[in-house]
């Protein structure tokens, strides 16, 4: 029985001395091989996909890009949206820069051809006629007959030549068409009934204000009153 108890002993002893001897070459041997492992190649970094790149900021947010490039940073989005708002109102101010320039140009070009008209030649006027009476009263001034020609145009256009004219929507009378008619008696207290005082109070307004009948007569073309 001792014999036995023996022989058990010395085979667990044994078996203890093997599993001990398999541990700890596997534990020797793991390190090593990990070793062995990392140091066998150098580490590869995988390529990034087609068309994508990485980029920085100064703010340090880095944006992965794929084929177009979307801001996300909100200075760049800011400053963006300044630069569109920016070009949007030049834009605006051009167009309604351009849009003036062509107001003012086609003015320019109807006044132009209104002040360069001229009124077709008068006729001779009947001897102690308005139109008589004007016509001498220019020629003392001056004037010839083309101003002769713009005046017969301008008071056609206004009276008719008619003493007796009167505008019944503005009170305007005579020949001149005074507004009111009694600024005519300055130069007569026949004013209602004389052509000579109606004519002779007509163009001293108009030298006065328009320089001669002419000139009364661009704007009346221009603005349809003198």
């Amino acid at each position: 029985m001792g014999l036995l108890n023996g022989t058990v002993r010395r085979r667990v002893v044994q078996t203890a001395a093997v599993v001990a001897a398999f541990g700890l070459a596997g534990t020797l041997a793991l390190p090593l091989a990990n070793a062995a492992s990392l140091t066998s190649s150098a580490p590869v970094q995988k390529p990034m996909a087609a068309g994508q790149a990485y980029e920085s900021y100064g703010t340090g947010a880095i944006l992965a890009q794929r084929d177009t490039y979307t801001a996300t940073d909100p200075a760049v989005l800011a400053a963006k949206k300044a630069a569109e708002q920016a070009a949007a109102a030049a834009a605006a101010a051009a167009a309604a820069a351009a849009k003036t320039a062509a107001q003012a140009a086609s003015s320019s070009s109807s006044s132009s051809s209104s002040s360069s008209y001229s009124p077709p030649a008068a006729a001779t006027p009947n001897p102690g006629s308005a139109q008589a009476i004007a016509q001498q009263m220019l020629s003392d001034r001056g004037m010839g007959s083309d101003q002769f020609s713009c005046l017969v145009s301008l008071w056609n256009r206004e009276s008719g030549w008619r003493v007796n004219a009167y505008n019944a929507s503005s009170g305007a009378q005579g020949i001149p068409q005074a507004l009111p008619g009694s600024k005519m008696a300055a130069f007569g207290s026949d004013w209602e009934t004389n052509p000579a005082t109606q004519i002779a109070w007509g163009l001293s307004y108009i030298t006065g204000r328009y320089g001669s009948p002419c000139g009364a007569w661009s704007h009346s073309e221009s603005s349809g009153w003198y």
